[in-house]
């Protein structure tokens, strides 16, 4: 007899949890940032175009990391990339809480957790796609992406719990209490491992190159998504206090927001296991829908109009992570993690230009602007998800052509 298959392995559930906690402290170091981005700003004398470039530098090391973090997960295994990544969270959670002093600090600790983050997203991916049966896979990614609105919703909380009592650097040192107990607790489930991981090495795996052609549409439709979405993570507490919030109220928004894109996520995983058709279809749908919540927050001077945004910027246009990262699996599934660190490139490189961008046009012009600017990307991402979706089906048919012909 061989090892387990992946569809049946009993520690299915085990790697979801661990999957969730790692995705979740991968995201950490930046989310808070965007919860706490009011104290964070005052306590450094920082500007919205500062928050925006400490924002940028995290994502632009988890662009440039994620590629090679996904093959390095391909070859050491998912649950191991896992571990690795978690170090890098921990390093930068740590860090902030106790030596970030000034822009440059805050950058340096951005950069670690990037660098982390870039090998923990598709090592989460590879992990969910070895361990959990295919037709379980909706909901896993479902849980599995809800990770980092659940990161935003501790940011959120982090504000009126942490920030206004005890101070902000408090709530960064218990994410690295957190991510240091994971690395324990991922470390003595290895210990205890008595089979072999079917999410290790997929010898030598890669993307062919019409794949990474296919894929093209969907990476740079996902920057675009990517840019809007952690612009709005990064600016909504700000935004919420400039049209009249009080900080606390606009903290508990940002929980709010996140909590909905959470409900989001996880169902429609589940419906995508029972109701297998076009998901990239639907991804289309929730990014128009999100750009739709962006224009609305726009108006930015009824605080009860903004909250109407909000939970539609985040219910819509930051629920698609799930089945976007789904759609890409069941594509290749001989290299999900390459695949989805191909696409999660694209992801990451939004989150580097989206943030700057927006706070150099909230800063020079209007949060009104910004938030328009943001919708304009969603529609535009939208229309590229699904030209990707007819790309990919058209590159598939071809593919099954050749292989009928050979």
């Amino acid at each position: 007899m061989g090892r387990e298959s992946p569809a049946t392995d009993p520690r299915g559930l085990p790697a979801v949890l661990m999957v969730v906690t790692a995705t979740m402290l991968g995201v950490l170091p930046v989310f808070l940032l965007g919860g706490l981005a009011v104290q964070v700003r005052d306590d450094l004398n920082l500007t919205e175009a500062g928050l925006g470039i400490a924002t940028a530098t995290f994502f632009a090391a988890s662009a440039l990391f994620s590629l090679p973090g996904g093959r390095l997960s391909e070859r050491i295994g998912g649950e191991r990339g896992l571990l690795v990544g978690a170090a890098g969270s921990l390093a930068a959670l740590l860090g902030v809480a106790t030596l970030a002093q000034s822009l440059l600090g805050l950058v340096t600790s951005m950069v670690v957790g990037g660098i982390g983050n870039g090998v923990t997203q598709p090592s989460a991916n590879l992990a969910l796609a070895r361990r959990v049966r295919p037709g379980r896979q909706g909901v896993a990614f479902g849980i599995k992406q809800s990770a980092i609105p659940g990161a935003t919703l501790l940011g959120g909380l982090a504000v009126p719990i942490v920030a206004l009592t005890v101070g902000w650097r408090w709530a960064y040192g218990g994410g690295a209490a957190v991510a240091a107990l994971f690395a324990l607790w991922a470390l003595w489930a290895f210990s205890r491992a008595s089979v072999s991981d079917p999410s290790g090495p997929a010898r030598g795996a890669r993307a062919q190159r019409g794949d990474v052609r296919a894929l093209l549409p969907l990476t740079i439709a996902g920057g675009l998504a990517s840019a809007a979405a952690n612009s709005m993570a990064a600016f909504l507490v700000v935004g919420g206090v400039t049209a009249g919030m009080a900080p606390g109220a606009a903290g508990l928004l940002f929980a709010a927001g996140s909590g909905s894109s959470i409900a989001v996520r996880v169902t429609l995983g589940w419906l995508a296991d029972r109701r297998p058709g076009d998901a990239l279809g639907v991804v289309g749908g929730l990014l128009l829908l999100g750009g739709v919540g962006f224009a609305v927050l726009a108006t930015g001077v009824v605080p009860w109009l903004y909250v109407a945004g909000a939970l539609l910027g985040f219910g819509a246009g930051w629920a698609w992570p799930g089945l976007f990262n789904l759609a890409v699996v069941r594509a290749h599934p001989e290299a999900p993690a390459a695949a989805t660190g191909l696409t999660q490139t694209g992801v990451y490189a939004g989150g580097v230009l989206g943030p700057p961008v927006f706070g150099v046009i909230a800063q020079s012009m209007s949060y009104g602007a910004a938030w328009l600017a943001g919708a304009g990307a969603l529609v535009i991402a939208a229309a590229l998800v699904i030209a990707g979706g007819r790309s990919r089906r058209t590159h598939w048919a071809a593919r099954g052509a050749e292989g009928g012909a050979a």
